[in-house]
């Protein structure tokens, strides 16, 4: 079986994954349109990721690839419905990003509320002149109200994070009705009342076209002045020039992002945008999870293979 891997693993998924089918790892670049379309035609199965723009377009014809066994859990870079229509299967890797993916949220939310990236750069640039009672005054986290978009999994390990390590209260927008939490957490009936409710607003939602701009200037208005917005999901949930204004205008007081619109450039309006925290899409950066996303999307090969039903199928 002929399997194509769109990116270098880590070691350890490297030798799982040549040892159980014939595989070829691409570079560390996206795989344009024409290029997924091709690879379609010419392997039996691939394992792709974030960036890789497997769309409606390339599913037609004739196609060799059965799985695309999606390396992360967040697949909006595949057309799910046209896939399904060609009889290509797809499956993701969920549970294994949560703890990561929680963590980064935490770090952003620190380093945002207390402006710590802008203190580094002021130190960094040789700026720091030495302490102050007013200098880079920011906000407490300790018992503040958190308000999380989005309550799947990731969603209820920040709130736990959140509420068990730092006393926060937790406010929450879903979908739909989110019950059995183990930790006390009030769902509101919009978001914008959640928005004004809360003094950091974390993103947590799945991406794609139902979540693209979920974010924009009315909703940054409703989070106010005095409040933080993190983004750790898909960058074009948030309006990005929006957000900029937001930034600049004072309309909000800080923005911690792991993610953009368009990845990877990052407007130098962003980079220059006052209290913002910019992290290069690093939830998921660490040996472990990354080699766990690998084996849960080998686990799901395996299964396709042996004619099973893979465990994390989305279509």
């Amino acid at each position: 079986m002929k399997l194509l891997v769109t990116r270098p693993m880590t070691e350890t998924a490297t030798k799982a994954l040549e040892a159980r089918f014939d595989t070829v790892f691409r570079d560390n670049t996206p795989m344009i349109e024409t290029e997924a379309g091709a690879a379609l035609r010419d392997y039996d199965a691939i394992i792709p990721t974030l960036g890789d723009a497997f769309t409606a377009r390339t599913f037609e014809g004739d196609l060799r690839c059965r799985i695309l066994a999606n390396f992360g859990a967040g697949y909006n870079h595949i057309d799910v419905a046209a896939a399904k229509a060609a009889g290509v299967a797809v499956t993701n890797t969920p549970d294994v990003v949560t703890d990561a993916t929680a963590d980064i949220a935490m770090a952003l939310i620190l380093m945002t509320m207390r402006r710590a990236s802008e203190g580094e750069r002021l130190l960094r640039a040789g700026q720091w002149t030495g302490w102050n009672p007013t200098q880079l005054l920011g906000g407490n986290v300790t018992g503040r109200t958190v308000g999380i978009i989005g309550m799947g999994r990731i969603g209820k390990a920040i709130a736990r994070r959140c509420h068990l390590g730092f006393g926060m209260r937790v406010v929450f927008h879903n979908r739909s009705t989110v019950s059995a939490l183990d930790i006390p957490a009030r769902q509101m009936p919009g978001l914008h009342e959640m928005l004004r409710a809360c003094d950091i607003a974390v993103v947590a939602v799945p991406g794609g076209v139902g979540t693209r701009h979920m974010i924009g200037k009315a909703e940054l208005e409703a989070l106010g002045h005095r409040s933080y917005l993190v983004n750790i999901a898909r960058g074009d949930v948030v309006e990005e020039a929006a957000l900029i204004s937001a930034l600049n205008e004072c309309v909000i007081a800080g923005a911690g992002l792991d993610v953009y619109e368009r990845e990877p450039e990052v407007p130098q309006a962003l980079i220059d945008a006052p209290n913002a925290t910019l992290l290069p899409h690093l939830g998921t950066a660490t040996d472990e999870v990354r080699t766990d996303m690998a084996m849960r999307a080998l686990a799901n090969l395996i299964a396709f293979t042996e004619g099973q039903h893979p465990g994390d199928l989305v279509s």
